[in-house]
């Protein structure tokens, strides 16, 4: 699927019940569809052989093929691909086969409208990504690769690196919930893992996004794991989330949606098993709702069961801006290790959500020159620095960078080859990959995104004497205070914003020192020395505790 649209191919020889279908898929809400039509198979199958296609619409009598042979031939073309069979009320026991044999659904030419048609689609691409094996991600995949890296360099017993590279918990849950029309039930999938129970309660963020599996929270978990262990809070690693995109969602459907998950995974969440907060597409406001929903089902309220919340519910204060402050530090603490004088220095900040707008806003409150930003839509650039206090208030009024007027446009693949002293990667993950590693023109990398970066570019930045914060370093702040607001809130004790950001900058600046120093010994790059000291302490707990039975 991309920005045009589900790219969907109608096999449709009856002219008129085409368009029919291309009618109902423009009146379907929310979602926009690129339709390409063709009434022979054969020109079905060149179509597929040809284009990506993220759904096919098909009928199983054409002209040049009938039945189940009609679908098998797709099937073998596309054997990934979902497929809704299109049929006629005498040919339903046909289209019920089809079925058996593996389409996704079917529907009835003659009772179909737009919001039936619309969720069969969703339905059926919902379906087929489960199918697929949800394991199979590409965050996932670097989050082992990364991991296997680092225990071979450590040598790590085999036992315990077959026992690390999957979590020891994953929920995987499909939910309804009613949208604000009445009669419609909307379903969704939503996903905990706790990748690791040995080093005390687990914690993670929950994630509202269309692109969530089972595999990209693996790989959050995992990561968040090692990033615990690095600044050494007594958390092991988790993550949740739900697949579906929250911007199209009113607050009530978002505060039904919310309450629902939290009774599908309250079994594996609380102040002392599993602790979640804000990440990508949460806030504040839903982990409010989260922990009413929790405090409900107990009896009493119970502020500790997450982090990230209002302060007047038990927040912490600065927990909203942790993780950009955490990178700064982390960049401070690298800048005087490299004799980088901030005071005359340029950073570039790709994602201008909460991680990148908090980065950008503190990076030009301590004196850096901010060049260049920016989010989904596309980015800002002005060699002589943008004002970041008025570019943060045009993204309050306006809800994007587009059209800012004291600044040039740049897509985000410029952005990120702007010259700068600092790049900070806070958008998404594989930003950075072999194909632009080369291409970058600044000094120092400090990834405030989860993943930004994959093996391949680390091997050119390293080459090129780029110097890397990874992630599980450079964006450790935001657990760091939620630590901070879990304390205060199993002690009832408040600490102020004076106290979280010298406790902050003191244990983030530590782990920098910890992580720069096993680098520099055992001559390994920041990435690969942050991982290893991280899973050490994880694996000294883990033989601490022996195994049971």
């Amino acid at each position: 699927m991309t920005d045009a649209g589900i790219r969907t191919l109608l096999i449709e020889d009856n002219p008129i019940h085409a368009r029919l279908i291309q009618r109902l898929l423009d009146e379907v809400e929310g979602q926009h569809f690129q339709v390409q039509t063709v009434d022979r198979l054969d020109l079905g199958l060149q179509h597929l052989r040809q284009n990506v296609v993220d759904i096919v619409l098909l009928d199983l009598v054409l002209p040049d093929s009938e039945e189940l042979a009609t679908y098998f031939r797709v099937r073998a073309e596309a054997t990934d691909l979902p497929i809704v069979i299109l049929t006629g009320l005498d040919d339903i026991n046909l289209a019920a086969r089809a079925v058996e044999a593996g389409a996704q659904d079917f529907m009835v030419k003659s009772k179909l409208n737009a919001m039936s048609l619309g969720r069969s689609i969703h339905y059926a691409m919902e379906m087929t990504r489960a199918q697929r094996g949800e394991w199979d991600s590409p965050m996932f995949r670097l989050a082992q690769q990364q991991f296997l890296k680092a225990s071979q360099l450590m040598k790590l017993d085999d036992n315990l690196r077959q026992r690390l590279l999957y979590p020891q918990r994953t929920l995987i849950v499909s939910f309804p919930f009613r949208r604000d029309e009445q009669d419609q039930v909307e379903t969704v999938f939503g996903y905990r893992v706790q990748h690791v129970l040995s080093m005390g309660p687990t914690k993670g963020g929950i994630r509202y996004h269309p692109e969530v599996n089972l595999g990209e929270t693996a790989a959050l978990a995992m990561w968040m794991t090692w990033k615990c262990a690095l600044v050494q809070l007594p958390f092991g690693g988790a993550k949740g989330g739900v697949r579906f995109d929250p911007t199209d969602f009113s607050r009530g459907e978002l505060q039904r949606l919310t309450r629902r998950y939290t009774s599908e995974i309250i079994g594996m969440i609380g102040p002392d098993k599993d602790i979640p907060a804000p990440d990508m597409g949460t806030d504040a406001q839903v982990m409010s709702w989260v922990m009413d929903t929790y405090s409900q089902q107990v009896g009493h309220t119970v502020p500790a069961v997450v982090t990230g919340k209002p302060v007047v519910l038990g927040g912490s204060e600065g927990r909203n801006e942790a993780t950009g402050r955490g990178l700064v530090y982390v960049v401070e603490a690298a800048a005087r290790k490299i004799d980088m004088d901030l005071s005359s220095a340029t950073a570039v900040v790709q994602g201008f959500g909460n991680v990148g707008s908090n980065a950008a806003r503190i990076f030009h409150d301590s004196g850096v020159t901010v060049t260049g930003v920016s989010d989904v839509h596309g980015g800002l650039h002005n060699a002589r620095g943008l004002d970041i206090p008025a570019v943060v208030d045009y993204v309050q009024r306006h809800r994007t960078t587009e059209g800012y007027p004291e600044a040039d446009p740049v897509s985000n693949e410029e952005l990120l080859q702007l010259p700068c002293d600092i790049l900070a990667p806070c958008a998404m993950q594989n930003q950075i990959t072999a194909r632009n590693a080369d291409r970058l023109r600044c000094r120092m990398l400090a990834e405030g995104a989860n993943g930004p970066t994959t093996l391949e570019a680390d091997e050119i930045l390293h080459d090129r004497g780029v110097y890397q914060l990874p992630d599980i370093l450079a964006n450790a702040g935001g657990v760091t205070v939620s630590y901070f607001e879990w304390v205060q809130d199993t002690q009832n004790y408040t600490w102020s914003l004076q106290q979280i950001n010298e406790r902050l900058q003191q244990i983030v600046t530590g782990a920098y020192e910890r992580t720069a120093r096993r680098a520099e010994t055992q001559h390994l790059d920041m990435r690969t020395a942050a991982l290893i000291e991280g899973i050490e302490r994880v694996v000294e707990a883990k033989l601490a505790r022996g195994l049971f039975p």
